[in-house]
């Protein structure tokens, strides 16, 4: 069984999610991991599947997709090997404020200096209100994290919130 990664990124426009899901159920390639958003007007999705065909095969079947120039389209064998299980527990860290330069760097920066890891992250602007959801697996105590992360965002002048995450949620 071969697992793949595919990338489709471009103009939005209705179908497109339909028309990769049909080329890659037509292959025979069972979607196992997906995430898909509108980023101001440009469509983003990044997923995995799997199956026994070959990467050339997907990148063939997919390539009617780029003929208009409006999406970029890219393929890439994963492995399992890749594959790394949780460490430590999952929180959900929340971020509002201010629009400015930096939230995400520093704010990323302190968890991975913490050993953690952001799993998903998503963030908008609304005028000028900036928000911040990020998913985290970290090690250690919520309350060392939750210090370091309050910190930073006393320096950014923005509010934050970690809370454990709620296992139905994930």
């Amino acid at each position: 069984m071969n697992e793949y990664a595919v990338t489709v990124i471009g103009h939005d426009r209705p179908g497109i999610i339909a028309d990769v899901a049909e080329t890659l159920a037509g292959l025979g390639l069972n979607l196992t991991d997906s995430t898909m958003t509108r980023l101001r007007g440009h469509f983003a999705m990044t997923l995995v599947c799997a199956g026994s065909v070959s990467a050339g095969d997907v990148e063939s079947a997919l390539a009617p997709l780029t003929a208009g120039r409006t999406l970029l389209v890219t393929v890439r064998e994963v492995g399992e090997d890749l594959v790394e299980p949780p460490r430590g527990e999952h929180y959900v860290l929340t971020v509002h404020g201010a629009d400015r330069l930096g939230i995400v760097a520093a704010l990323s920066r302190t968890v991975a200096a913490a050993g953690g890891n952001i799993t998903d992250l998503t963030t908008r602007l609304a005028g000028n209100l900036y928000v911040v959801v990020a998913e985290v697996d970290a090690p250690g105590a919520m309350s060392d994290l939750a210090t370091a992360i309050d910190r930073v965002a006393g320096e950014l002048g923005v509010e934050a919130t970690l809370r454990p995450a709620e296992a139905d949620l994930m």
